[in-house]
């Protein structure tokens, strides 16, 4: 029998998501984000401003304020990812400082907004596929997402919102701007990471041929195929479509497939950002005698 591993307990692709991505977020929070004066949001966003304004350490910031916030983890989000998140508060915070050392790769804030957002947004999607986070407002935008289902990424984009806000106390509107792209490209990068890099076509196909172009796609592009049945509406005769599944660089001979068949297929392609099963996350083996 299976041994089922307790929902408390990290595996060690857990811990390496953790900190390796604590690693990115904080070494680029160092380089990029708080020697340009970028507040992306969050706990890090916070000590931004505060060191700027008192000059307190932004490793002891982060540390002093995730404590209530890992307060809220543990009732809001539960035992198991509250034993992850105390790695990833503990993680990023304990980088920041250990690469204290470490200079400006840039002065621009453009350039630092750019690509700051870009590995910050890396590092946290990395830890948040480990269903972890790096404490601080990640928490409260992991509440959002859990309890409104919004898109992670777009929760971490209202929560810090507010974070970008409260900086108008210490930097100008050009700085704050900066602080918006930033943002943003954090955001749209953690969506990123979550859905993955293998992007792939959803093909719906209405022909007179269907078993014509069945037979095709089978032989030419060895992917499954699904039939539906439908109605047509203009003619109300019953007619069957054929809904395909590929990778995005089978897409060109997918097509090419089908009009070779049919020129006059009517065919709706529609991006899909995760796909499951055979094929794609399962061996594909197609047994087929036609």
């Amino acid at each position: 029998m299976k041994k089922v591993a307790s929902k408390y307990t990290l595996s060690a692709m857990d811990i390496l998501y953790v900190l390796i991505g604590s690693l990115i977020a904080g070494v680029s929070f160092k380089v990029f984000l708080l020697p340009n004066n970028i507040v992306s949001g969050g706990v890090s966003g916070i000590s931004t401003i505060l060191n700027t304004l008192f000059s307190w350490d932004p490793a002891m910031i982060q540390f002093a304020l995730n404590i209530p916030l890992l307060a809220l983890c543990y009732v809001a989000l539960g035992k198991a990812s509250f034993y992850k998140t105390v790695l990833g508060s503990l993680a990023m915070p304990a980088f920041i400082g250990l690469f204290s050392f470490l200079e400006p790769v840039t002065d621009s804030q453009l350039l630092a907004a750019l690509f700051g957002g870009l590995t910050s947004g890396i590092g946290i999607g990395l830890v948040y596929r480990a269903k972890a986070s790096t404490g601080g407002t990640s928490i409260v935008a992991q509440v959002v997402h859990e309890y409104l289902h919004l898109p992670l990424g777009l929760s971490a984009g209202l929560v810090d919102g507010l974070v970008i806000v409260a900086a108008f106390a210490a930097f100008d509107a050009e700085t704050i701007m900066y602080s918006m792209i930033a943002l943003f490209i954090v955001s749209r990068t953690i969506d990123l990471i979550q859905v993955g890099l293998n992007r792939s076509k959803s093909v719906l196909i209405i022909s007179d041929y269907p078993n014509e172009i069945k037979t095709a796609i089978f032989k030419n592009v060895n992917r499954g195929v699904t039939n539906l049945g439908i109605k047509g509406g203009y003619g109300n005769t019953d007619k069957e479509m054929i809904m395909c599944v590929v990778a995005e660089h089978e897409f060109t001979l997918l097509k090419d497939t089908i009009l070779a068949v049919d020129p006059k297929a009517f065919v709706v392609v529609t991006s899909a950002s995760e796909v499951w099963g055979a094929g794609f996350t399962l061996e594909r083996e197609f047994n087929l005698n036609l």
